[in-house]
């Protein structure tokens, strides 16, 4: 794996092993893998922490298997978001370690144990509301944090958010998916001291304009410390939720 290697090079030299001239004109490479259709960004997790996601909507079954093969070579946690299960089982044909969450559309592989630090609590408004919430389930965990799942507990019924306050304290950052009109993410920003980041979903009847009243209804919260992401972005919520459960 690329990761690997650079930090083999890295070692070499400081060993004196390999001449720093050497060391740079390897380093140089482009890195990342040119797949024709797709370029593979091979150092994205020594930049970022994390390796390339792969979105599989506007692919064909045969790019997203040819990108998840590239990445499986260089990485060691693969990642595709908004995958069908027919894709899955292509690539599971390939890379038969590869894991599908169904209702999250998400297909990953892992080829290292995954750390599970810190605590990150995702809370889903509704049972609608799951899918997006598995999305950032699965994303977080692949990070590397241990995730918590709080499901249905939405304002319609706010005794069942209420009776799991304990769970609510103990995370260290909290992950709100709610459609409608998105008030949940408000009362959860009401209850604790911790940073919540809030998703708005694409459900619920005509005037919720798929999701953007609860959009709207999240970015006039008056709770402090609500942060909002893009409409059904339950990946780019735990990755930024990950970026603050690591920081010390």
């Amino acid at each position: 794996m690329r990761e690997n290697r650079l930090k083999e090079i890295l070692k070499n030299v400081k060993e004196g092993e390999v001449e720093i001239e050497e060391a740079v004109e390897e380093l140089k490479g482009p890195g990342y893998q040119d797949l024709g259709f797709a370029k593979i960004d091979e150092n994205r997790q020594l930049r970022r922490g994390f390796p390339e996601v792969i979105l599989c909507e506007g692919k064909t079954t045969e790019q997203v298997v040819e990108i998840m093969k590239s990445s499986a070579a260089s990485s060691d946690r693969v990642m595709a978001t908004r995958a069908e299960k027919e894709v899955y089982q292509a690539v599971k044909e390939e890379l038969p370690a590869a894991e599908y969450n169904e209702l999250g559309r998400t297909i990953t592989l892992c080829q290292t144990e995954l750390a599970e630090q810190g605590s990150i609590l995702v809370i889903s408004a509704g049972t609608s509301d799951i899918p997006v919430a598995e999305e950032a389930y699965e994303t977080a965990r692949m990070m590397g944090n241990r995730v918590e799942k709080l499901y249905d507990v939405g304002v319609a019924g706010i005794h069942r958010l209420l009776e799991n306050q304990k769970q609510l304290r103990q995370a260290r950052v909290i992950i709100v998916t709610a459609g409608m009109e998105g008030a949940l993410a408000s009362v959860v920003g009401g209850l604790v001291d911790k940073p919540v980041i809030a998703v708005p979903t694409s459900v619920g009847y005509g005037a919720s304009f798929k999701g953007l009243a609860a959009l709207l209804g999240m970015l006039n919260s008056c709770a402090a410390g609500v942060g909002v992401v893009n409409i059904d972005n339950g990946f780019g919520a735990a990755y930024l939720a990950s970026l603050i459960n690591k920081l010390d």
